[in-house]
């Protein structure tokens, strides 16, 4: 196993160096390093490779590795979500949003937020199809911004925590919306499979406090708002998490959607956009 480290500085040019299969250290600029896993540290990204990449049997799609390093670029985003594709556990946040809360029947803001989760079996990426399930007839989308963690968190204060952040991705918290109501709890709604959309990457550096987000279907906007309308911030969101559950590198955190949730049909386009984030597309399909 190697692992492929790069620099991820958009101001000067790419950097690909092939390692050694064990902890690196450098000089003020990395710490040290697990080879087994990847990880974001200091403005780089850590990818393990097996042999057969670097013997130049990359995936399809990626150059070899002589080739020019900007011809990297479309396998870095790939290898950036494969760190978000499986995450440990998937915490997700309901009626985050007054405007969805009031949608939804509600006339009250949440005084603690309300908390649930997805397995990660259900997570899709950027293209993938969502998979409409014949036990619902009424799936909906629900666009929201999502932080991955990059360090383990417990009991964390809201800056602490939010120095805890990998970085953040668009999320589709698809929702099962006639099963929620019947079930009383939310695990079957919400725990499908291609039930859990995440990507198009991972955006580092980034202020939560006030990002535009935005959900399409076929081009039509449904959704618009932004993430200072959030009713529990970021930051309080996850030490709030951190103080019923520890928080691991990889965990992925949906923080809520704003009003404008809707039913999704076989054929249909839906995206969601964040500002600073990305445009996250997936494909509506029936089971079949």
């Amino acid at each position: 196993m190697l692992e492929l480290l790069v620099w991820l500085d958009t101001a000067a040019p790419l950097e690909v160096l092939l390692l050694e299969p064990q902890p690196l250290r450098t000089a003020d600029a990395i710490a040290e390093i697990p080879a087994a896993h990847c990880n974001l540290r200091q403005g780089c990204l850590i990818i393990e490779l097996t042999s057969w990449l670097v013997l130049g049997m990359p995936p399809t799609g990626c150059p070899s590795v002589p080739q020019a390093r900007a011809d990297w670029r479309p396998c870095l985003q790939s290898a950036a979500m494969a760190a978000i594709e499986r995450p440990g556990k998937i915490i997700c946040v309901g009626k985050n949003y007054l405007d969805h809360v009031k949608e939804m029947g509600g006339d009250a803001a949440p005084t603690t937020p309300v908390l649930f989760m997805k397995p990660p079996s259900a997570v899709i990426g950027h293209g993938d199809e969502i998979v409409l399930p014949p036990e619902s007839a009424q799936v909906d989308y629900e666009g929201e911004l999502v932080a991955i963690i990059g360090e383990r968190l417990r009991h964390a204060t809201p800056e602490q925590a939010l120095r805890g952040v990998r970085g953040y991705t668009c999320g589709n918290d698809v929702t099962a919306r006639d099963l929620q109501r019947s079930d009383g709890q939310w695990t079957r709604a919400k725990g499908f499979d291609t039930f859990a959309s995440l990507g198009p990457g991972l955006a580092t550096g980034l202020d939560p406090g006030d990002l535009a987000i935005a959900t399409r279907v076929n081009g039509e906007e449904r959704q618009a708002s932004r993430t200072s309308m959030l009713i529990h911030p970021v930051g309080a969101l996850l030490a709030f998490i951190t103080s019923v559950m520890t928080l691991e590198p990889g965990d992925a955190v949906y923080t809520g959607t704003p009003a404008g949730v809707g039913a999704l049909r076989p054929g249909d386009v839906v995206e969601v956009e964040i500002e600073g984030v990305g445009l996250l597309r997936n494909t509506v399909r029936a089971a079949g």
